[in-house]
């Protein structure tokens, strides 16, 4: 039993309740209304609702020129996106990335955005990354392979 209880009230935004089962590793919380208990949530209870979304989730049906939008739209939400420099293409829902970076840790940062759209089915990496000090070219991981 511990002693400092995590407890939620029963209007706490489902965001704050996973956040506060994640930072202090439980897998249960009571709900209070004022001082009275009134239920327990549990991570089985967040999964059930979360199969349930899923199952009434209607498939995306955004078209290419939707889906470009929409993840360029979002990068250019990023400070630290190089928009200017990339070129996106989608065909089929597959994004291509194309253009150049100056960073190459910017390049995992634009594939998580463009997964993350709507729409996406996958990504294709095609960046190059320019080595700021020598000036040289460095194909993406997967241009190295299908290069050889």
């Amino acid at each position: 039993m511990s002693e400092n209880v995590r407890t939620i009230a029963e209007d706490s935004p489902l965001d704050e309740v996973v956040q506060i089962m994640e930072t202090h590793q439980v897998k249960r919380l009571p709900v209070m209304r004022g001082e009275r208990l009134v239920g327990i949530v549990s991570r089985a209870n967040l999964l059930r609702a979360l199969a349930s979304f899923y199952r009434d989730a209607k498939p995306s049906s955004l078209d290419d020129t939707t889906i470009r939008t929409k993840l360029l739209e979002e990068l250019n939400k990023q400070s630290w996106a190089p928009v200017s420099l990339i070129n996106v293409i989608v065909r089929n829902g597959v994004v291509h990335l194309w253009g150049a970076l100056m960073d190459e840790r910017q390049r995992q940062g634009i594939r998580v955005v463009a997964e993350n759209t709507p729409g996406v089915k996958s990504v294709q990496d095609h960046l190059v990354w320019i080595e700021p000090t020598t000036g040289m070219t460095f194909p993406a991981p997967d241009e190295k392979a299908t290069a050889d």
